[in-house]
């Protein structure tokens, strides 16, 4: 019997799975070989579910250092003849363009799907990036899941489609869509897949300008056979109306879900006819038009960018079809996450119907904000205390992607910008070369693998004046304590090698470097203070273990907590600049919950008179 239930082999068993793992079943009723990531939200339960299963022996999955990385890998293993998915969140696609774009004009006779997990309403990101904009520039074929079962379903048509094309495919969620849940009927698990052989041919494979040039053509062609693909897809469905209405709604992605609900809510199905697309890149044209043929007014509703409604308005006037287009407006625009709610009140304005919707309530006022904030006992805090100590407003903190971004609320104030991932020293380099302001960068240990030691070696090259800190947690925290390489060699066990972070960065050329443990807080100032006033390359390590992670993967919890011994001002400071999320007021004093407090003991380095440890075992 498998050992895991995603592993079970018995069709027409029903599960109800993540949409993310719901992707995992697909791919392996598709038979997959190899799979490649960098971990980001919303994508990550897609490999962490696929790694916690590796054992047995059905692939080879791999944590890569960056997307790039893990497109290469994959990209490299379809052209070894597997069946490969690399998966990402929508921003690791810029990183990896570089080789989707080759890909597909060279072609992968294995078959390889991208897994682009966008993220409308940046729940966990820094821009709404729609990724249908990279299957349109890249070519190719695009599947957009809508639920759990058509998650499996398009994983399987998108490893078949790109074997039989030999072209990547893309298969586009977005967060709903990754972490609903929902039914799922399996499909019977194949024995392991033949790889495709491999035959040289450089002048396929190796795109020199002439070459390229020529698989231009062929990738032309390629997407010619899936635009009649996508004409005959039953993922492209259309639901006719008894009342023969001239009115018809062309949804696609999560779109699809809201539309739903709000014509079976509001009982309006029989006013509507509706093309659901479910493959939206190529578009089926043909069946497009059709369907326009028997409409006086089109709406196409989408999330993200409006893509689709300027395909449909283009599609149309080519057939001659003089259909109302419709799609965005003051309610539905390009900006955050479609709603049922949202749905509805713009099908109300176009059908003319009263909107049973009831308005949104004002936002109450004087509530107590939420931000996000740093864990109990995160070591990135005592980090960033120490630096305000050190620094304070006399310098410019240049931040990266991670758990640490957090540290840009008060009273920490330890992030200025922020360009993207392993920006903080070279985004900070080049601010201090044009500004002249003394610069602190901040980067952790899974970022600085994945694309600050590129950084870090230009600003050695160029002899730039920047001070990095290097956060070393121990894990990749943010996204779910995913591998990186510089983890330690126990943890990473034996398919994987440890890289020492303070080898690669002297190697790097580094001569000022510092390495401290991040708890400790005086042995952290001392550190900055030493190379405050010096000029060049500075780089400090700051090492302790994600207070998460040594809870609840090594087993480590400190037998300690802190309490409150001495109120007064000692206690207001510190509570005023730490911060930790385990204080909280009693009235006018200063406590500790001890269900939050990770017994790091920073507060009592912060404020000794005000503080003292007890066993956890004695406190209430």
């Amino acid at each position: 019997m498998a050992s895991h239930p995603l592993l079970a082999a018995s069709r027409g068993e029903r599960h109800l799975l993540l949409g993310n793992e719901a992707i995992v079943r697909g791919a392996l009723e598709a038979g997959v070989h190899m799979i490649s990531c960098y971990p980001g939200t919303p994508s990550s339960e897609v490999v962490d579910t696929f790694y916690r299963m590796k054992d047995e022996n059905r692939y080879r999955v791999e944590y890569s250092i960056n997307e790039k990385v893990a497109m290469e890998v994959a990209a490299g293993a379809a052209l070894g003849g597997a069946m490969s998915l690399v998966t990402m969140k929508h921003v690791g696609l810029n990183v990896a363009a570089d080789p989707l774009f080759t890909s597909a004009y060279i072609g992968l006779p294995g078959g390889m799907v991208v897994l682009t997990a966008d993220d409308p309403g940046c729940h966990s990101s820094q821009n709404e990036q729609d990724n249908r904009g990279y299957a349109r520039l890249a070519h190719l074929p695009c599947f957009e899941p809508a639920s759990a079962e058509e998650a499996l379903a398009m994983t399987k048509a998108a490893f078949a489609l790109a074997r039989e094309l030999q072209q990547p495919v893309m298969l586009r969620t977005t967060t709903r869509v990754s972490h609903l849940r929902g039914p799922v009927t399996f499909g019977a698990l194949p024995e392991k897949q033949p790889l495709v052989p491999f035959t040289r041919e450089p002048g396929r494979f190796v795109p020199v300008p002439a070459v390229a040039l020529r698989r231009h053509h062929c990738v032309n062609a390629n997407m010619a056979r899936a635009a009649e693909a996508a004409e005959k897809s039953p993922f492209n469905t259309v639901t006719e109306s008894p009342d023969r209405t001239e009115l018809g709604i062309i949804a696609s992605g999560p779109a699809r879900n809201y539309l739903a609900d709000a014509l079976a809510a509001c009982g309006w199905q029989g006013r509507v006819r509706v093309l659901e697309l479910g493959m939206t890149w190529p578009l089926p044209e043909k069946r497009i038009a059709d369907f326009a043929r028997g409409c006086a007014r089109l709406l196409v509703l989408e999330e993200g960018a409006d893509y689709l409604e300027h395909d449909v308005r283009a599609i149309v006037q080519k057939a001659g079809v003089t259909a109302v287009i419709e799609g965005k407006s003051a309610n539905l625009t390009d900006c955050g996450e479609y709603s049922t709610s949202l749905v509805t009140e713009r099908l109300a304005a176009w059908l003319g119907e009263k909107s049973p919707v009831a308005p949104a309530r004002p936002a109450e006022k004087n509530l107590p904000g939420r931000p996000p904030n740093l864990c109990p006992g995160c070591s990135h805090r005592s980090v960033y205390y120490a630096a305000r100590k050190v620094f304070g407003d006399d310098a410019v903190y240049s931040s990266d992607i991670g758990c640490y971004t957090l540290g840009m609320v008060p009273p920490l104030r330890m992030a200025d910008f922020l360009v993207c991932m392993g920006s903080s020293v070279s985004a900070g380099s080049g601010f201090a070369r044009a500004n002249g302001k003394k610069i602190v960068a901040f980067i952790g240990d899974s970022t600085f693998f994945h694309s600050g030691m590129t950084g870090l070696a230009n600003a050695v090259f160029n002899k730039h004046d920047v001070l990095l800190v290097i956060l070393d947690n121990g894990t990749t925290a943010m996204t779910g304590h995913q591998p990186n390489p510089g983890m330690r060699q126990e943890t990473l066990g034996a398919d994987c090698a440890h890289l020492d972070i303070e080898g690669v960065v002297r190697a790097l050329g580094v001569t000022q470097f510092a390495k401290v443990a991040a708890y400790n807080v005086k042995a952290v100032e001392r550190a900055l203070n030493e190379m405050k006033d010096k000029n060049g390359v500075r780089v400090v390590l700051a090492q302790e273990p994600c207070v998460l992670y040594a809870r609840r993967q090594l087993k480590k919890i400190p037998p300690q907590v802190a309490v409150v011994a001495q109120q007064g001002e000692e206690a207001k400071r510190c509570l005023a600049e730490l911060a930790c999320p385990a204080f909280y007021l009693d009235g006018d004093d200063l406590a500790v919950d001890p269900a939050l407090c990770a017994g790091c003991m920073v507060c009592l380095q912060v404020a000794p008179k005000t503080f003292k440890a007890v066993k956890r075992s004695e406190v209430k």
